[in-house]
């Protein structure tokens, strides 16, 4: 017996939420039952190219859909997933989980009391160069990270550490496998009142180290990180999905052999939305739970904290 699809939808339809819904439309096992839109131009687009029905309120959609992708702007982000999860909807909140520890524990508190699942969209998680990280990186000791994007509206309701840094904070967190024992941070404001440009560096209790740069005011795009072990390193570029490994090689010329990384190439956000139906379908937790959403969170607070504190300074 064919199991039945589970009835997805979309609360926001931005930039981001437009790709949220064309996925659902068209994953296996799932259907796009409808979106959530307060823009009524933006509404009768989407719906028109997906077929789909336009929610009136959040209680409706809830009604109509088994699971919600949250994608709105992350301070409404608490203001929506609440109501959805009061009547027992599955999410996936956009990363951050919200803007505060206060609505984290919120939006974890009504999910477990609801007993349903919250997904956090880290994305680069879902990326086919982070399975070979997992895999790879079993001692790290020293991870570089930088992520820079050219300058957009989007988004900018937060500084670079929530809008684009906490994509590698939640990497480094995994990979490192460790508590936070010390942050370092800096910042600076070039086009908005928060940071645009920032650096962290990340002392773990087990000795790793990490080293975070984000920038949201750069002419290019750049996505990277590498990752140091002993017996070498690995470089990987999340944008490209592609990679090399570095380890020592005493027969090699100049005692290093490069391996190019076999990677099987997927869209990221495709990936993650039939991973997050699939936990719906079969009740099993995801990947990037919201406990390690919340973490993620705290980790960018901290930073974010400690960069307007040096800001003010001047």
């Amino acid at each position: 017996m064919t199991a039945p699809r589970i009835r997805c939808g979309v609360a926001g339809t931005g930039s981001l939420g437009q790709h949220h819904a064309r996925i659902y439309s068209t994953l296996p096992g799932a259907e796009l039952a409808g979106i959530f839109e307060p823009n009524d131009a933006r509404a009768a687009e989407i719906c028109a190219k997906h077929q789909c029905h336009r929610f009136a309120t959040l209680e409706e959609m809830a009604a109509g859909c088994d699971a919600v992708s949250v994608v709105v702007p992350t301070n409404y982000h608490a203001a929506v997933a609440l109501p959805l999860l009061a009547k027992g909807v599955h999410l996936l909140i956009e990363k951050p989980i919200c803007v505060t520890l206060d609505e984290a524990a919120q939006i974890l508190d009504a999910a477990a009391k609801a007993d349903r699942i919250v997904q956090v969209g880290h994305i680069e998680h879902y990326n086919p160069v982070m399975s070979y990280l997992e895999k790879a990186v079993t001692d790290a000791r020293y991870i570089t990270a930088e992520r820079l994007a050219p300058f957009t509206p989007r988004g900018t309701e937060v500084g670079v550490v929530l809008d684009l840094m906490i994509h590698d904070i939640g990497i480094v967190l995994q990979l490192a496998n460790s508590p936070v024992e010390r942050i370092d941070a800096v910042g600076v404001s070039v086009v908005t009142k928060t940071e645009d440009i920032a650096n962290a560096r990340l002392a773990f209790k087990n000795g790793c180290v990490a080293n975070l740069s984000a920038s949201r005011v750069s002419l290019k795009k750049n996505r990277e990180i590498r990752v140091f072990q002993t017996g070498g390193y690995l470089s990987i570029d999340f944008m490209g999905q592609k990679g090399h490994t570095v380890r020592v090689d005493p027969a090699a010329e100049g005692g290093f052999a490069k391996e190019e990384i076999p990677i099987e190439k997927g869209e990221p956000l495709a990936i993650e939305l039939a991973s997050f139906t699939a936990c719906v379908r079969d009740r099993k937790s995801p990947k990037v739970s919201g406990e390690l959403g919340r973490s993620a969170l705290e980790v960018a607070i901290r930073i974010t904290e400690q960069i307007r504190a040096g800001m003010a300074r001047k």
